[in-house]
């Protein structure tokens, strides 16, 4: 039996073709209970008087303060828009407040590390064709039960831009992803568009170079996994999620590659870093 993370020419062609890829089982059932104990953990340790950064895709520009820069390198956690009451206080215990945490955990967390760069991540991201692939971000999203935040339309290659493009999206699901509770939705094929514009950080903030184009909700089709699964997205796939009005969370862990043999980190990218290869993905 082969690698887990090895494409075969179905599914490489699969993905050419429609964008993204389930598959199936890619974590272990331990594997998922490692990482989702381990932010049990770290949320237990965070102080929420220290913060009160919230992460919103409808007003991302607005919200977008030093704290979200600074999480580039850090775990940061982000609580939802609907978290706090008219007085600015939690209307809950922050274990359900929280959206995500980011966007580091790839680099700081020796948990989410070793199952980011293990060796089945590394044989999925050379079967894509990458030869030298770097996480550049990072994140544990929980779409809280009842106020987990819609995610827009959006192109991951808009935030994390390389020259070529080389970004692709890993969402691993850590508890079954349904219509009900906020699973991804995607337009299949709709990468072959290209990217239809890009989240710039200039020297007065951040930005989108052009208004966002309308989408027919009629053309995108739901992604609904089991816990376990990994969805491949890429760069320019056209993918969002809706608010959970359900009384289950849906945890994921979800982290972004992008490539640096032959390409160039854009400068203006949000993420204001030096980009180097993740030694344990050398090949």
């Amino acid at each position: 039996m082969g690698i887990v993370g090895n494409l075969n020419t179905q599914q490489f062609q699969s993905f050419n073709s429609q964008g993204f890829l389930v598959m199936e089982s890619f974590a272990s059932p331990e594997e998922i209970e490692a990482m989702r104990k381990r932010m049990d953990e770290l949320l237990q340790d965070f102080d929420p008087t220290t913060t009160a950064s919230i992460f919103s895709t409808k007003n991302q520009i607005q919200l977008t303060s030093e704290y979200f820069y600074e999480s580039a390198e850090k775990i940061s956690f982000f609580f939802e828009e609907k978290a706090f009451d008219d007085n600015r206080n939690l209307k809950q215990s922050k274990e359900l407040s929280i959206n995500k945490v980011g966007h580091a955990l790839h680099e700081i967390d020796p948990v989410f590390k070793e199952f980011s760069c293990s060796e089945k991540v590394s044989s999925l991201l050379f079967s894509l064709g990458y030869k030298r692939p770097v996480i550049i971000q990072s994140m544990y999203i929980f779409k809280q039960p009842g106020i987990g935040g819609e995610v827009s339309p959006h192109q991951d290659n808009s935030f994390l831009y390389t020259e070529p493009k080389t970004c692709t999206g890993l969402w691993l699901a850590l508890e079954d992803a349904t219509v009900v509770n906020g699973c991804l939705w995607a337009i299949p094929e709709s990468q072959k568009n290209g990217l239809v514009r890009r989240f710039i950080r200039g020297e007065d903030g951040v930005y989108f170079d052009r208004p966002s184009p309308s989408y027919d909700q009629k053309d995108f089709v739901p992604i609904e996994v089991k816990a376990g699964s990994l969805v491949v997205i890429h760069g320019d796939l056209i993918h969002q999620s809706f608010e959970n009005q359900s009384p289950n969370s849906r945890h994921a862990y979800s982290w972004h590659v992008v490539d640096t043999d032959g390409c160039k980190w854009a400068e203006d990218n949000w993420i204001k870093r030096k980009v180097e290869p993740e030694p344990l993905y050398a090949s």
